[in-house]
């Protein structure tokens, strides 16, 4: 009886240590980094090809739609197919290259008062902000940035057209436009925006094919609107609070502006237009949420 006990003894042992060396043996997949943009904005997130179900969930990249036809880059103006009645208010943060010396003599290219009725009023949006107006403000975009209640998107770094003819702004020239792109990435991470958005406004919203070209394969969806506030030099809020509530249908994307020297009245109209919407079943979103409801029906 001994000697069975010993080998049965010596079998388990066996057995013992050979589960602990396959332990050992098995890997932890290491967590895929959190994706940021890049100064191009392309870079995807690197992810396990076999995941474990213990290894923590990668983030995932924000919504983009495909390319156009030819490559290239693709234009989102709204979401009529969303489910419900979404509809996203978007803010140019408007502030060309060469506004310094006005900035410095006291022209207020911010709007801080629209941000934080936007907060007290727990109102989702997304802020196209130049560049230049982060270089400027950049502890008003790192405070946007960083809020879970907005996200910042790319308008651009110069706030230059991309096109010829656009409101009278100076032009980009086209060699240029994907480093101006570029820039402004650069100079949301030197402020402290932690996860720029792959999204593209362009300066006064002109475009044609060879700006679409320009700015392909940098990753980025150009972003317009079907909503024109009509706020940028207004003075009657009224009007343009009634302008914005006459337009909204579900899925709209709303363009307004995040500046009191050029959009004295955004404030208030948000303060008007925010609980009519509400009170007519409206849900406030971020842009990405549209183009995700839009990427998901392709």
């Amino acid at each position: 009886m001994i000697p069975a006990c010993r080998r049965l003894a010596a079998l388990c042992a066996l057995g013992a240590a050979l589960g602990a060396l396959a332990a050992c043996g098995t890997a932890q997949q290491p967590r895929a980094p959190r994706p940021t943009a890049p100064a191009s904005a392309s870079a995807a997130p690197s992810h396990p090809s076999t995941p474990l179900s213990h290894a923590p969930a990668a983030p995932s990249r924000p919504p983009t739609l495909a390319p156009g036809p030819a490559g290239l880059t693709p234009v989102f103006r709204n979401a009529p197919h969303a489910p419900g009645k979404t509809v996203a208010l978007t803010f140019d943060a408007d502030m060309t290259a060469d506004q310094g010396g006005r900035a410095a003599a006291g022209e207020h290219f911010d709007n801080p008062g629209l941000i934080a009725a936007l907060r007290k009023l727990k109102v989702p949006a997304t802020v196209f902000m130049t560049g230049r107006w982060a270089d400027e403000y950049p502890d008003q975009a790192r405070s946007i940035g960083r809020d879970p209640l907005f996200e910042v998107a790319n308008h651009s770094y110069s706030h230059y057209a991309f096109t010829d003819d656009c409101y009278g702004l100076p032009t980009v020239p086209e060699g240029r436009m994907r480093a101006d792109l570029e820039r402004a990435y650069t100079a949301f991470r030197k402020a402290g925006v932690p996860d720029a958005m792959p999204y593209f406004r362009f300066p006064g919203g002109c475009y044609d094919r060879r700006a679409l070209r320009a700015v392909s394969g940098t990753g980025v969806t150009a972003v317009q609107w079907d909503v024109v506030s009509g706020d940028a030099f207004a003075t009657d809020a009224n009007a343009v609070a009634q302008q914005v509530l006459q337009g909204v249908k579900p899925g709209s994307v709303v363009v307004m502006h995040c500046t009191r020297s050029a959009a004295p009245t955004t404030e208030q109209v948000v303060r008007t237009v925010v609980p009519e919407l509400r009170r007519q079943g409206y849900r406030f979103v971020k842009v990405s949420e549209l183009i995700g409801t839009t990427s998901a029906r392709h």
